[in-house]
């Protein structure tokens, strides 16, 4: 019998991330506010439920949501899943949220006989969409392995990094590094722009040097073609970002970058972009230096 997997969460990831899960073969149960995206899943063979009776008849639940007081409602509210959830469930948190609050919904479910992995993701929306993404995950080894067989149909490099927020703790060193390397490159589009020099062919030159990366390729093109739909809302990232600085302060690590970048955040929500993709933080650089990142006109 195939495992039955409930998913609470259908945004820009977690719609993607469920029809990957059927297609692997999954019995799947959905719940979202948003009834249209309940109807595509259950068009393409999924079950709609509430968190409830997920947690009474799954084997494993994902949840994959904006913040923590979503998914502290979600797994431990008054109609969570916590309430009728049966011994040896796993619940398998998705959503980026701070270790402290990660930590504290695993205990708490532990003392149901239910074990939570943390387990947040990078790659954003074309890899939820191809089921490549990168999962960092936390929590006890046993547990990770008996839904690994889940995990991997979602996403490709999948680690277990340590016990319970740990997992978490990955996604926010990897959100600076993804963040900070979108700021540098924006600096240098906008310099570069400003000179009128080819902002194309400059990047076909560098993108195989040191400078190359996977935000160069995934954000440069689409720069370029002013395109700032969300793959991953600048919201999210300032969220994020102030998960960061929040952790560090917490262990006094200062994190000059990362506290400079998350005032842009905020400079950039003061403008209305906070629901541009994260490639939108070019527009706090444009902005100052009064030029756009464009192709050239042939």
């Amino acid at each position: 019998m195939a495992k039955k997997v409930g998913f609470v969460g259908l945004g820009i990831m977690g719609k993607p991330m469920s029809l990957n899960l059927l297609k692997a073969g999954f019995d799947v149960m959905v719940f979202d506010i948003n009834q249209d995206a309940v109807n595509v899943l259950v068009e393409a063979g999924a079950t709609a439920g509430s968190v409830m009776e997920m947690g009474e008849t799954c084997d494993c639940i994902i949840t994959m949501l904006p913040a923590a007081p979503h998914v502290k409602s979600t797994i431990l509210g008054e109609n969570g899943i916590l309430k009728n959830a049966k011994k040896g469930l796993v619940i398998i948190d998705m959503s980026s949220i701070s270790p402290v609050d990660s930590v504290e919904i695993a205990n708490e479910a532990l003392k149901y006989g239910v074990h939570m992995i943390d387990a947040p993701v990078s790659g954003g929306e074309p890899k939820a969409i191809d089921g490549t993404l990168s999962i960092m995950a936390g929590g006890k080894e046993e547990a990770f392995e008996s839904i690994k067989d889940v995990l991997q149909a979602v996403g490709k490099d999948i680690v277990l990094v340590g016990d319970n927020g740990s997992g978490v703790t990955a996604k926010l060193a990897n959100q600076i590094i993804v963040n900070l390397n979108i700021a540098a490159m924006s600096e240098a589009l906008v310099l570069a722009a400003k000179a009128g020099i080819d902002i194309d062919k400059m990047y076909q030159a560098i993108r195989g040097g040191l400078a190359g990366s996977a935000v160069l390729d995934a954000k440069v093109p689409l720069i370029l073609d002013r395109n700032f739909k969300p793959g991953g809302t600048i919201a999210i990232n300032m969220k994020d970002l102030t998960n960061v600085m929040d952790t560090a302060h917490n262990m006094d690590v200062p994190l000059p970058l990362s506290s400079h970048l998350l005032e842009i955040f905020h400079a950039l929500k003061a403008d209305g972009k906070l629901m541009d993709d994260h490639g939108g933080i070019v527009q706090y650089y444009e902005k100052l230096a009064n030029v756009e990142v464009k192709r050239v006109e042939k």
